[in-house]
């Protein structure tokens, strides 16, 4: 079963620990009040007795026949009272004075009676009293004094005070209550106007973003990360609609021309040679459209986070030089000459078949748009923590206002000599989302005098991990 709370609106929650919290405070301190005020009316009432003792000293005199006589008066004989008694004896035994106030009290233990006065509440005909009983010295002769009082009234005031405290505390409660939840449902409403502007924006209105009075509040801050994602998810959004329609672009160009040639081939006889030539056509559109597909399902992939990669310790050097000698043959063909300068030693952990990608979209984009006959130099070295991989080319060279664009899926400097060399614009694309997997980063800048610099970086394995690394490949191969 759902406790109530957790499907309350945050006011009533609000409201109801409010509600908690303060009654049990108001319960402490109506207690800590209550023992208080309790122990300060005992004191007052101590200090009467103490009071009630000394008068009753003074009317005791010794007689002209040696014996203790009482001596009191309409006004201060505390026998004139019957909420107040005194009770006096001699050590002896013998009782000098007893009042009739205090007559339904026990006689006073003499053998535990002590120099020092000693207070005592006892119950007597169902009234409790408070008693002083000490000892005193008239004429010589030592005698034992008690006062008494009724604690009636006591008890009365101190029930009226704990009446007080219990019936006012659930009043208290109430109202402070009430007060919670219209303090709660005003500090709140700036979150419902925040609820209403949000809701108002939809994906065709991304462009909007919620009003902040006071940055510096928490609703202000609250309303600042909200805008933060909203300008995030328009600019996924974005990205996404040019995504969209450059793939939907990218793949109407070979159905295009698949269903052209297969037209032209169904539009009149031709020869069996006609027809192969046609085919052949057809199939390398084929081809072309595949290897677009693939690419695209790759990059999902990875957007997704569900490639799987095999990390271990790569010789960097080593691995563009295999990458350099299977793109040999395409550089031959553009009689160009690609020189690698690769330090030895430089070990990164990655994944090797990912890495090797993306070296080899960076060296096939230079190949492809560098002159005839023209040089592409590749270097490998570290720099204190990090190795670094530069493809250095002698092309036209990129904008500096297409560097930041250059690793956009199907973004192209020049259309038409980009579709002349068979690319879709996701090379590059490619070799970004490879580098950033294997933890590194990678780049684009002027050429010393002419072309471009492409540059990967990638830290380097510690001595420690290239160890167990090698430890652990040995062990696959046996």
């Amino acid at each position: 079963m759902t406790p109530w709370w957790s499907t309350a609106s945050i006011r009533v929650q609000l409201t109801a620990w409010y509600a908690v919290v303060l009654s049990l405070m108001l319960v402490v301190y109506a207690t800590a009040t209550f023992v208080a005020v309790r122990h300060e009316f005992l004191e007052q009432f101590d200090d009467q007795l103490h009071g009630d003792f000394e008068a009753a000293e003074g009317f005791l005199t010794p007689a002209g026949d040696g014996r203790i006589a009482w001596f009191g008066d309409r006004h201060h004989d505390p026998d004139n009272d019957e909420d107040r008694g005194s009770d006096v004896w001699l050590a002896s035994g013998e009782q000098v004075y007893r009042s009739g106030a205090s007559a339904s009290l026990p006689p006073v233990a003499l053998a535990a009676t002590t120099a020092q006065p000693r207070y005592e509440s006892l119950v007597a005909n169902g009234r409790p009293w408070r008693t002083l009983t000490g000892t005193s010295l008239v004429g010589g002769r030592a005698v034992v004094l008690r006062v008494s009082r009724a604690e009636t009234r006591l008890r009365t005031q101190l029930w009226e005070v704990l009446v007080v405290l219990v019936f006012g505390l659930p009043v208290v409660v109430v109202l402070a209550g009430v007060g919670g939840y219209l303090l709660a449902r005003r500090a709140l409403t700036p979150i419902d106007h925040l609820a209403s502007e949000a809701r108002r924006i939809t994906a065709e209105r991304l462009h909007e973003r919620l009003s902040v009075p006071n940055q510096h509040d928490e609703i202000g801050r609250l309303a600042a990360v909200i805008n933060d994602a909203f300008a995030r998810l328009e600019s996924s959004f974005d990205k996404l609609r040019r995504f969209t329609a450059d793939a939907s672009h990218e793949l109407r160009t070979p159905l295009s021309v698949i269903r052209g040639i297969g037209e032209a081939g169904l539009g009149e006889t031709r020869t069996p040679a006609e027809y192969k030539e046609a085919m052949g056509s057809m199939l390398e559109e084929v081809d072309r459209l595949t290897n677009l597909v693939d690419t695209l399902l790759r990059l999902s992939h990875g957007d997704a986070g569900t490639v799987r990669l095999s990390r271990s310790a790569i010789d960097l050097g080593q691995l563009t030089r295999e990458v350099v000698s299977s793109l040999g043959i395409l550089a031959e063909e553009r009689n160009q000459r690609v020189t690698v300068d690769a330090a030895d030693g430089i070990s990164v952990t990655a994944d090797r078949l990912v890495l090797r990608e993306a070296i080899t979209n960076v060296l096939d984009n230079a190949i492809k748009y560098s002159a005839q006959a023209s040089s592409i130099s590749i270097r490998v070295y570290a720099d204190r923590n990090q190795a670094h991989l530069s493809v250095a080319d002698e092309g036209p060279g990129i904008a500096p206002s297409d560097r930041q664009r250059i690793f956009d899926r199907f973004f192209r400097i020049d259309e038409a000599r980009s579709r002349d060399h068979g690319g879709a614009g996701l090379g590059l694309a490619i070799a970004k989302w490879a580098v950033e997997v294997n933890d590194g980063r990678i780049s684009v800048e002027d050429g010393a005098k002419v072309g471009s610099v492409f540059r990967i970086v990638i830290p380097i394995t510690p001595p420690s991990l290239r160890s167990s690394h090698e430890c652990a490949t040995q062990e696959t191969e046996k």
